[in-house]
């Protein structure tokens, strides 16, 4: 069309001459008589190259515009999916607080230590200390012997800078696995620099003149790697700061983990580690950490991987404040963050930041009831209520997001934290004497990103976050007296940079419909029935503003349905309404949804996966990638108390008997898994009789994909049959 217009213009574009020229000219060009002749005035080169020029510069806009709407629409499916997943994470552990906290008082502990010894608060400092001390004699480097056949990197200490050249060179040729020896070693070294450190640092670059801080890893080696190569290694001319979330998600998350920590432990004046709402056991059984540690290290190595992991969770500082006048957060900031109460916080005891810690104090119930008993009660209550206050700081600095309105308030969006605007983000730096606050803790497409009338800045270091081309990473500089920001930006993926825009923007967009699809096709039979409910006369068709109200009513996701439409449905020709069964058109998403046991089945167990393999790791205390009888055991009459319903040791007993199919003394996620589909096809079909043979039934590998690579790993087990 474009052309086209091109080309009238240049045809009307002529001399005068040419316009008074006879018909019999005009006719032997163009093959017509033109019924009057057309008196335009004469145009240059210069002017006809011009209208040339503004014509492709505008068909050029419309082109960028285009696939900046793609491109912030497919941002936005991303984000939503994950902030998502983020809330039901937060829903699920909330109604483990909620299961602890309803339970008796004086039971709390043996409670707590029925659900997952790694969840429990600290509470006593010299239970602590031995606890702590056990841990690391058990991870006594010299009782690992190191097989003849290894052929990675091997440490000794004192670590020094060419060991860490060692390490890099090691995961970068990804030869092999580093031993869990050496795995011992840096944890167990790391663990010793970090309880040194206060719960809020400082740093200078008095010496230095610069610092670079570093936003979100996510197990992305790569991207680590990049940085290291193009800003150097650490020294006392270039320290770093890391700000968390340093595992999950990525592939590489513990050679990421070890990397830093060797860093930290060869150059611990120059190296800072801030913890991240990553840094979390919790966490890490959803997003995939602890299933990439048991997959890489078998027991009994992978359990007490984990529980080093954990120690150094705890010990990791929760900020850090260059020259007075710049902090640096994972999350962000509230009303009630206050520098000088989190300075005296005691940060160990927040094994999990995602627990309240209510619990935690009822374990002094007995100590209180010595007390007159109105005493007692107030007494509890102020502590609770300082408890809480502490608690509730260090969440919102893990888990909190600047917003564009002022004032502050509940982060709903991702189930945890807060958001706070820009006159929370001037109060908090006037009333501490800092000019600028760093946070990460959430991906931009240019790696950074200014908000809060420059006061708030976002950085964030792991590329291709999303999908390959989707974001770069950045770090950036802070250089001089005044701290002035300078920023790199990169992506670790060569192949990514080959790439054109509309490649980049194309790659998104399919991945991102992809996982979209997933979400509706896992919601299925909810929508159809709100559809049907509303289509009164059965056509199959609703208008536009019908379906998009279901959409966001059922899904749940914060997103433009109105403008996403054309991708996701068809339309009738004529009326323009939305065919709504099209919504579930996507053959290969469908067929991967399709069992046996039908939609609604298949689909539960497909929308909450993640949630059941998140309580699978809670049950499973040992981390042994299977749930033993005593285990599942304790966690029945965890559950007896809480419902207050007892519950007979024999039918636990024989309860665990029949989920365990294969009967080898163990439930792994396969039979755990199974479990739920029995239950549900029994509620479906009451009237049929379930005979317990599904070995044809293969197309629930979907849902099990990888998973018996982490769990089977475990301690001695005879060898299992894959059931699912």
């Amino acid at each position: 069309m474009g052309f086209g217009v091109s080309k009238c213009i240049c045809a009307e574009v002529g001399s005068d001459k040419e316009a008074l020229d006879g018909g019999e000219q005009k006719r032997s060009k163009f093959g017509f008589s033109p019924h009057k002749k057309h008196h335009t005035p004469s145009m240059s080169k210069v002017e006809r190259a011009l209208k040339a020029a503004l014509l492709i510069q505008r068909w050029y806009r419309r082109y960028c515009a285009r696939l900046e709407i793609r491109r912030r629409y497919t941002w936005t499916i991303f984000q939503s999916i994950e902030y998502a997943g983020e809330q039901d994470q937060m829903k699920l552990y909330n109604f483990f607080n909620a299961l602890l906290t309803h339970m008796a008082n004086g039971k709390m502990t043996e409670v707590m230590e029925a659900l997952s010894p790694r969840a429990s608060p600290t509470t006593d400092d010299d239970e602590d200390e031995i606890t702590t001390k056990r841990l690391l004699e058990e991870a006594w480097t010299e009782e690992v012997p190191v097989e003849g056949s290894y052929k990675g990197p091997r440490l000794t200490t004192p670590l020094t800078t060419d060991s860490i050249h060692l390490l890099i060179e090691a995961f970068k040729k990804k030869k092999q696995t580093l031993h869990a020896r050496y795995v011992y070693l840096l944890l167990r070294e790391g663990v010793r620099v970090l309880r040194q450190r206060a719960t809020i640092m400082h740093a200078s670059t008095a010496i230095s003149g610069q610092i670079t801080v570093i936003g979100d890893l996510h197990g992305k080696l790569d991207d680590l790697l990049t940085l290291l190569y193009k800003n150097g290694l650490p020294s006392t001319d270039n320290p770093y700061v890391f700000n968390g979330d340093f595992v999950d998600r990525g592939r590489k998350s513990i050679e990421v983990l070890l990397l830093l920590l060797a860093l930290v432990i060869v150059f611990p004046a120059e190296v800072y580690l801030n913890r991240g709402n990553h840094e979390d056991m919790v966490m890490n059984a959803r997003y995939g950490f602890c299933k990439e540690v048991s997959k890489k290290y078998k027991a009994p190595h992978g359990p007490r991987i984990l529980r080093l992991l954990e120690e150094v969770y705890r010990w990791l500082p929760l900020a850090t404040v260059i020259d007075h006048k710049v902090m640096v957060v994972h999350g962000g900031i509230s009303l009630d963050t206050d520098l000088r109460s989190l300075a005296t916080a005691d940060r160990s005891k927040y094994t999990s930041v995602l627990r309240a810690p209510a619990g935690g104090l009822a374990e002094d119930e007995y100590s209180l009831e010595e007390e007159v008993e109105g005493e007692s009660d107030a007494c509890r209550e102020v502590r609770l209520l300082s408890a809480t206050y502490e608690w509730k700081q260090v969440l919102d600095l893990l888990w909190s997001d600047p917003h564009t309105h002022p004032g502050c308030r509940p982060n709903s969006f991702r189930g945890g934290g807060s958001y706070f605007g820009p006159d929370v983000t001037k109060e908090f730096l006037d009333r501490h004497g800092l000019v600028l606050l760093i946070r990460s803790h959430e991906c931009k497409p240019e790696g950074y990103e200014f908000t809060h009338d420059g006061r708030c800045l976002t950085i964030f270091s792991a590329s291709n976050y999303y999908e390959s081309g989707s974001n770069r990473g950045a770090y950036v500089k802070l250089q001089g007296p005044n701290l002035t920001p300078h920023f790199v930006q990169y992506t670790a993926d060569l192949r990514t940079r080959k790439l054109t825009i509309r490649e980049r923007v194309g790659r998104m967009e399919t991945s991102a419909f992809r996982d979209l699809r997933g979400q509706i096709l896992a919601s299925r039979t909810k929508l159809l029935e709100a559809f049907e409910t509303r289509d009164k006369e059965n056509t199959g068709h609703l208008s536009v503003a019908d379906w998009v109200d279901v959409m966001e009513k059922e899904c749940h996701l914060n997103l433009p349905w109105r403008v996403l439409k054309d991708k996701l449905v068809t339309l009738h020709p004529t009326t323009g309404e939305v065919n709504y069964r099209s919504s579930f058109s996507d053959d290969l998403l469908k067929n991967d949804l399709t069992v046996k046991g039908g939609p609604t089945l298949v689909e539960a167990l497909y929308r909450h996966k993640s949630s059941l393999e998140t309580i699978f790791r809670l049950i499973d205390k040992d981390n042994s990638g299977y749930i033993s009888m005593e285990e599942f055991s304790e966690t029945c009459e965890l559950l007896s108390r809480h419902i207050d319903v007892p519950i007979p040791k024999k039918e636990i007993t024989d309860l665990a008997r029949c989920i365990d199919i294969n009967k080898d003394g163990y439930i792994d996620f396969n039979e755990f898994l199974e479990c739920f589909r029995i239950v549900q096809s029994t509620k479906r079909h009451p009237e049929e009789d379930y005979d317990g043979d599904d070995d044809n039934d293969d197309d629930d590998d979907d849902y099990d994909e990888d998973r018996d690579e982490g769990q089977n790993g475990g301690m001695n087990h005879p060898a299992r049959d894959t059931h699912l």
